[in-house]
C-alpha cells in the first residue's frame, strides 16, 4: 500500500501493514492490537500535513474513516468524529446559520488532525471554538474527553502534536448562533469583504471570499492544479523576541535597503512582546521566489512562497532537499531558522 495515494503532496513509500477504521471500536481495536504486538503506528487522516519516507513506513497505518456529526446540550454544539471531512463540516455549520470557523473553509483534511495543530487561518483557529477533544489514552487504555484548557494549544501546536499517546475519536465546538460570521481579524480578509477589521459579513459571504483567496495561492486542493500538490504552507512563520527581531530588521535593512520595514503581528498573549514575521516574506528576500524550481522534481508553488510542490517526478528526498536549501538561505541571510508545519514521518528535517 502506497503511502503517496493518501497523501496531498503525493510522496512517500509503502506501508508494512495498514488498516482502515470505520467506526470508533475498529479505530481503537486496531490501536490496541498493534500496541500488543509491539508493531509501531501510524495514525493517518486526509493526509494533507503529512510527508513520509521514501522507504515507507515500517509498521501499520491505521487510516480513520469514522464520520458522523451530533449535536450537543446547545444550539451550537457540536461533536465531529475524527474521519469526517473538514471543510464539508465547515460548509455545514455556515449553511446552519453557525459562526466560527468561516475562516477555516477550503481547508483539507480531516477534523481529528485540526486539534492537533490547532489549524489556523485568517484570523481563526479551532482553539477559539473547540471545548474538548475526546481521545483513546494508549498508555492507560481508556477513552478520555480532554477539556479545551487542557489541550495545550498554540500556535499551530498542541498537547497532542509529536505525541503518540492519544488518537483523536472525536472534537467538540461550540460555535455562535448566528448567520453573520464571526468579527474578522484578518487584514487582508477584510479589505476583500470591504470591511474594516473586527467587521462582521454574512458567513457564506466570508467562506466564499476564503474559498477564493485560497484558491489563489493554490492552497485549495484541486487535480488540474499542480501547485496544490503540496502540503499547503510548509514553513511557520517565526516567532520572535524584540532582540530577535531588531537583528532581522538590522539585516534586512543590510540586504534590502534602508527604507525596508520588517512585517508583523503580534502574538496574542505573549507576555514578551514576541511578534509573529512571515516566513513567505522572508523567504522572497532571501532569494527564493516563487516557482523556484533546482530541477529534480521538487519546487517552489507558482502562486504562494510558503507552499512546496511535488512537480510530478520528486522523491520525498528531493523535496526535503529543496526545504533544507531554503531554511539554510533564509538562516544564512537573517539568522532565523525556519520550521516545518507537516509532521514528518521517517525522515529528519
Amino acid at each position: 500500500m502506497r503511502l503517496a495515494d493518501f497523501t496531498t503532496v503525493r510522496l512517500g513509500g509503502p506501508a508494512r501493514a495498514f488498516a482502515r477504521a470505520e467506526t470508533e471500536d475498529e479505530l481503537m481495536g486496531a490501536v490496541r492490537s498493534a500496541d500488543a504486538a509491539g508493531e509501531p503506528v501510524l495514525i493517518l487522516g486526509g493526509g494533507s500535513n503529512l510527508v513520509v519516507a521514501d522507504e515507507g513506513f515500517d509498521g501499520t497505518v491505521i487510516q480513520v474513516a469514522t464520520r458522523g456529526v451530533s449535536r450537543g446540550r446547545t444550539p451550537g454544539e457540536l461533536t465531529v468524529a475524527a474521519g469526517e471531512e473538514w471543510d464539508g463540516f465547515v460548509a455545514r455549520t455556515v449553511a446552519e446559520g453557525l459562526a466560527g470557523l468561516e475562516c477555516l473553509s477550503g481547508i483539507p483534511g480531516f477534523t481529528g488532525a485540526t486539534p492537533m495543530q490547532n489549524v489556523g487561518a485568517y484570523g481563526q483557529e479551532v482553539s477559539d471554538t473547540i471545548t474538548r477533544v475526546r481521545v483513546w489514552d494508549r498508555n492507560a487504555a481508556e477513552i478520555l474527553e480532554i477539556p479545551a484548557a487542557q489541550c495545550g494549544f498554540g500556535y499551530r501546536t498542541s498537547r497532542f502534536r509529536g505525541s503518540a499517546r492519544f488518537v483523536v475519536l472525536s472534537v467538540t465546538f461550540a460555535l455562535a448562533v448566528q448567520g453573520r460570521s464571526a468579527p474578522v481579524r484578518y487584514a487582508e480578509l477584510a479589505a476583500v469583504l470591504g470591511v474594516s477589521p473586527g467587521g462582521q459579513v454574512d458567513g457564506a459571504e466570508a467562506r466564499a471570499a476564503v474559498i477564493e483567496l485560497r484558491q489563489r495561492k493554490g492552497m485549495v486542493i484541486d487535480p488540474a492544479d499542480p501547485d496544490t500538490r503540496s502540503t499547503g504552507s510548509f514553513f511557520l512563520n517565526p516567532v520572535l523576541d524584540a532582540a530577535t527581531l531588531a537583528e532581522v530588521e538590522a539585516a534586512a535593512r543590510a540586504r534590502c535597503g534602508p527604507d525596508v520595514r520588517v512585517p508583523r503581528f503580534n502574538v496574542e498573549g505573549s507576555p514578551n512582546g514576541q511578534v509573529k514575521v512571515p516566513a513567505a516574506w522572508l523567504i522572497e528576500r532571501a532569494g527564493f521566489t516563487r516557482g523556484y524550481n533546482p530541477g529534480d522534481g521538487a519546487r517552489i508553488s507558482a502562486k504562494h512562497t510558503l507552499a512546496l510542490v511535488n512537480a510530478g517526478s520528486a522523491s520525498t528526498a528531493a523535496f526535503l532537499a529543496l526545504a533544507r536549501e531554503i531554511r539554510d538561505g533564509v538562516h544564512a541571510a537573517f539568522g532565523v531558522t525556519l520550521h516545518p508545519e507537516p509532521i514528518l514521518v521517517g525522515v529528519t528535517f
